[in-house]
């Protein structure tokens, strides 16, 4: 199990570093804090530290790095159930602050394919558009509904908020176009008008159980590493007390 995990999180590694040195510099600095690619790299590099501290602790039999594997997964446990206590009792301050990365994400829409991607992917599996609304994307400088935008994409949303017809033949990509300076009743004739936090807050009300499930799948290998990486330490403990009693007694017959 644990060699598992190593190797995802390498998979993980190798991508996120793939993918910063994929993009341009300027860009990448720009969205730092809303890049896909730096989760990635850091959940990985999280992951292979406390999995090689445990693999290689356990092989070894090496007190210092079993303590090392123990004390982040206690700390990780104890963050996961530290946001979710917080995240149910603040749970206004919570939904401003995803309000805030939406928004963040927003502005950087055309500068990180990475976060283009998730964007698209966010809007169409939740069949919104934007953060509160789809007027939301003026804040993008290519969407910006501004007179003296000169984009073409001026007071327009992403594909990825329309509405998709499957009779259609042929898919009509420009169906976003000029959506903003539209009211709601005629802009929801083409696209979604929804913003995608009141969705998913929507979302995760209607699915608390299967969150709940997921959070106890997660906590479950966590509380056995923990339990079993202390089980290994007192045993690693007790035999190193036994082979310095049985030393001390070699040394001196008499006592």
């Amino acid at each position: 199990m644990v060699g598992e995990v190593k190797m995802i999180s390498m998979v993980m590694m190798s991508i996120g570093v793939y993918a910063r040195m994929m993009k341009h510099a300027e860009a990448a600095m720009a969205c730092l804090a809303v890049d896909p690619a730096i989760m990635l790299l850091v959940v990985g590099v999280l992951m292979f530290f406390i999995t090689f501290c445990g693999c290689v602790g356990s092989l070894r039999e090496n007190i210092c790095l079993l303590q090392t594997f123990c004390i982040f997964l206690t700390l990780i446990f104890i963050l996961q159930l530290a946001a979710g206590i917080l995240g149910f009792i603040f749970s206004d301050k919570a939904q401003n602050k995803v309000k805030t990365v939406i928004n963040k994400a927003i502005v950087h829409y055309r500068d990180d394919i990475d976060l283009q991607n998730l964007i698209d992917f966010g809007q169409k599996e939740f069949s919104c558009c934007g953060g509160i609304a789809y007027t939301e994307w003026t804040k993008n400088q290519y969407f910006n509904c501004t007179p003296d935008n000169p984009s073409q994409e001026r007071c327009s949303v992403p594909f990825s908020c329309c509405l998709l017809s499957k009779v259609e033949s042929v898919v009509n990509t420009m169906c976003g176009h000029r959506m903003q300076e539209q009211s709601f009743s005629d802009a929801g004739k083409f696209i979604h008008t929804e913003g995608c936090i009141d969705k998913l807050v929507n979302w995760i009300h209607g699915n608390l159980f299967l969150l709940g499930g997921i959070a106890l799948g997660l906590a479950i290998p966590q509380l056995v590493g923990i339990l079993l990486s202390q089980i290994l330490i007192n045993q690693i403990k007790d035999q190193i007390e036994l082979q310095n009693y049985n030393l001390r007694h070699r040394s001196d017959p008499w006592q």
